[in-house]
């Protein structure tokens, strides 16, 4: 088994993932899960032996990357894909020059980001009738360096 995590252009699979997991199992509105914000954003795609099993996207705003739109196939939860792909994600905004990466995390990942050194901020909020909070990483510090 080989699995890869590499920026794609391929945003049809990734889409197609999206839907698996936000539409038809979490319950999402598809207006809520299709924006226009696919066509200028970087994405990311988890493929095991060729075959795709997860996604991420991340805009780019100022200084600030978000990222979004994380989405890992059933069969590939609890295998540490999900924070492999978040890993790759800051790996990826770091060499995009930003100094902090931001995300809305269901209430019930929140531990998942946190020992990925998110810290959770702000009220929680309803986004696609599912509870999230702001959670934020500073990426470097004023010295130019990331943090551990």
């Amino acid at each position: 088994m080989t699995l890869a995590i590499a920026p794609t252009r391929d945003i049809a699979t990734c889409r197609h993932l999206r839907r698996v997991v936000f539409i038809e199992e979490q319950g999402v509105p598809e207006a809520d899960e299709i924006d226009d914000k696919d066509d200028t954003a970087l994405h990311l795609l988890a493929t095991e032996d060729g075959t795709p099993v997860g996604s991420a996207r991340l805009l780019l705003i100022g200084d600030t990357g978000k990222i979004g739109r994380v989405c890992v196939l059933k069969s590939h939860r609890g295998t540490g894909l999900g924070a492999a792909l978040i890993r790759a994600a800051l790996e990826e905004l770091r060499a995009q020059g930003m100094k902090t990466a931001k995300l809305g995390s269901q209430t019930h990942a929140i531990g998942f980001y946190e020992r990925l050194g998110f810290v959770a901020t702000g009220p929680e909020y309803m986004d696609a009738g599912i509870p999230h909070r702001d959670m934020l990483l500073t990426l470097q510090d004023r010295g130019g360096h990331s943090p551990p």
